[in-house]
């Protein structure tokens, strides 16, 4: 293994693994960390948690224990993936992992780019823009688990981190790899460790690929990855897949804009229906009733919990945050459980919390990635009997639940 990932959410990792698959890389994604070594032919070994919002210590040991195991299979370079909105809060967790990753590598040169211009992120003076929309306004301060409120990442990673924050500006990323590398080290010669680097184009992120191959550490999201597979030698090709025939199932938790108007569309066309959270909670509304109205219908059908900010504020003061996003994430588990026990053979889920979720309930151990169904989002084979697709809550066209199953069924 030449490459070792380790991702803070389950969606982010296959993000991250479709990008260096298509880079050309023999790409396998674990959830959790293996208690066996890989399989030779492994180029690059991405490693899932669920790490992005629990406790921080737990994340940092996590982290850790998932390092260990990819320097055990021989990786000599290290990339932490996180969302490429930078979720996290002012305690951490990027901050506080990468500064324990670097630690641990001896790391003085740490890239942070969570730039993705093919889903609208890019990085401007330290900012982080949406499209044309600075990040806290772009309804990512209305994130349940972590509301960005600032676009600086200089400022937000200073409040995570024990190391001074620098930065790399537009003008020498424009003018290539070189001029990234001399700027990196002048960043590192006035005392920062951790480095910002602006992003706006996939040009853009490929030179800070290559600017990178020398360093240990890498951090990001999968957009900085794309320069990364060249630097070992592969070329871009395309991704082997074939498709699963049966029933399909889809499962929506995000509360993002785009799933919400992902859900709005597939509603008008598809059987949906939405998920009660407080009946959830409460156990008025159960796992099995919704597996068995999921299994039930023809055509391609969604449950979802998806919902607007007010409603999120609201269950969430009437019940507490925590009690809350447990108990719908332990019903997508058991949802997911059940619809695959009882025949269902593709399943679609929206959320990095709720992919969490149904990946943990279906005791998923490692996924091949196949080809890309929107920016960021790959299709993924689980075993000989069962494919799923895992979409952040940001990513996908409106159409991406058809496009899914389009692609997981092989009818495209």
């Amino acid at each position: 293994m030449k490459l070792g990932c380790i991702g803070d959410d389950f969606t982010g990792s296959s993000d991250l693994a479709n990008t260096l698959a298509k880079g050309g890389m023999r790409v396998t994604q674990y959830t959790g960390i293996p208690d066996t070594a890989a399989a030779a032919d492994v180029e690059a070994g991405v490693i899932a948690l669920k790490s992005r919002s629990i406790p921080v210590q737990e994340a940092v040991e996590q982290s850790l224990r998932a390092l260990d195991w990819l320097k055990a299979q021989g990786c000599e370079q290290f990339f932490f993936k996180y969302c490429s909105t930078f979720d996290s809060t002012p305690e951490g967790n990027i901050g506080p992992v990468a500064d324990a990753l670097a630690e641990a590598l001896g790391a003085t040169r740490v890239i942070f780019c969570p730039a993705f211009p093919g889903t609208g992120r890019s990085i401007y003076q330290g900012h982080l823009f949406v499209n044309d929309t600075l990040l806290n306004e772009s309804g990512m301060q209305n994130h349940p688990l972590t509301p960005m409120t600032d676009a600086d990442l200089r400022r937000w990673l200073a409040q995570q981190t024990k190391h001074s924050v620098g930065h790399v500006a537009a003008p020498d990323v424009f003018a290539g790899a070189e001029r990234i590398a001399e700027a990196l080290e002048r960043a590192h010669d006035a005392g920062h460790r951790h480095i910002i680097v602006d992003a706006l184009r996939d040009e853009d992120l490929q030179a800070i690929g290559k600017a990178a191959a020398p360093l240990p550490l890498i951090t990001g999201g999968s957009g900085v990855a794309l320069g990364l597979p060249a630097n070992y030698g592969c070329t871009p090709g395309n991704v082997a897949w074939t498709g699963q025939a049966g029933k399909a199932v889809i499962l929506s938790g995000s509360c993002s804009i785009a799933t919400r108007a992902q859900v709005a569309r597939h509603g008008t066309r598809h059987p949906t229906r939405e998920i009660d959270a407080a009946a959830v909670i409460e156990g008025r509304e159960t796992a099995r009733e919704i597996a068995d109205w999921l299994m039930g219908q023809d055509g391609l059908p969604l449950a979802y919990s998806s919902a607007n900010p007010e409603a999120v504020r609201e269950i969430q003061a009437r019940y507490g945050g925590t009690r809350a996003a447990e108990a719908l994430e332990q019903c997508f588990a058991e949802i997911a459980r059940l619809c695959v026990a009882a025949g269902a053979t593709r399943v679609i889920s929206a959320g990095g919390e709720t992919s969490g979720a149904v990946v943990e309930g279906l005791g998923l151990t490692t996924l091949q990635i196949g080809p890309e169904i929107d920016p960021g989002v790959p299709a993924l084979r689980a075993s000989d009997t069962l494919v799923v697709a895992l979409k952040s809550g940001n990513f996908g066209a409106e159409d991406f639940f058809e496009k899914a199953d389009a692609l997981l069924s092989g009818a495209s």
